[in-house]
């Protein structure tokens, strides 16, 4: 049985990847600015079926000049988180290309998950605007079957939701693997019973 999960977090730069990041794993944020240079890891561990899994978080730099390094660390992810900030156009455009870089890397047998984060919900002013831009992000998650979240992870907002779809991800695949030991030792008892 798997117990460790990789989970990647990627995105444009600026978007809120670490402060994501840094809710989920300290339920707190740091006060001054570092963008991520290169890659960070982040363990958690947490117990989910009454199983206990540690979660490795890897944080990417959203400069487009460690793009090379980054698609090897996102090889062999169970989830990807992608990022983008909801205030600005050009990150949620760059969600296309970084799913498709992840399908590229990615083992056609491996389906990695995909959760979509629009992120920086504080920074839309008005209901209608932010309402039109979860719609869009929706309409993305979908076409990639994905989910979608939104968040302001300043203010913690959207932070439990994303803890609780990396519990329900993580479960759905703990009962799978289940699923499958039961299926094989059923066939070889029956199998040995036959001989």
């Amino acid at each position: 049985m798997r117990t460790k999960y990789k989970i990647v977090f990627l995105g444009e730069q600026n978007v809120g990847k670490s402060t994501l990041i840094s809710q989920f794993v300290y339920k707190c944020i740091e006060d001054k600015y570092q963008p991520t240079i290169g890659i960070d890891f982040l363990p958690k561990r947490m117990e989910i079926d009454g199983k206990e899994v540690k979660l490795q978080i890897w944080d990417t730099a959203g400069q487009e000049k460690f793009n090379s390094i980054i698609s090897s660390y996102a090889r062999d992810s169970f989830i990807a988180v992608i990022v983008y900030d909801l205030s600005k156009r050009k990150s949620f455009d760059s969600v296309d290309r970084c799913i498709n870089d992840l399908v590229k890397i990615h083992d056609p047998e491996n389906k990695i998950k995909i959760l979509l984060v629009g992120n920086k919900t504080d920074l839309i002013e008005e209901k209608k605007d932010l309402d039109v831009l979860i719609k869009e992000g929706e309409e993305k998650a979908k076409q990639f079957n994905a989910t979608f979240l939104q968040t302001c992870a300043k203010t913690y907002e959207g932070i439990l939701c994303i803890e609780d779809y990396f519990v329900k991800t993580i479960s759905e695949d703990i009962n799978n693997e289940y699923e499958n030991n039961d299926t094989l030792l059923l066939e070889n008892e029956h199998k040995s019973r036959c001989c």
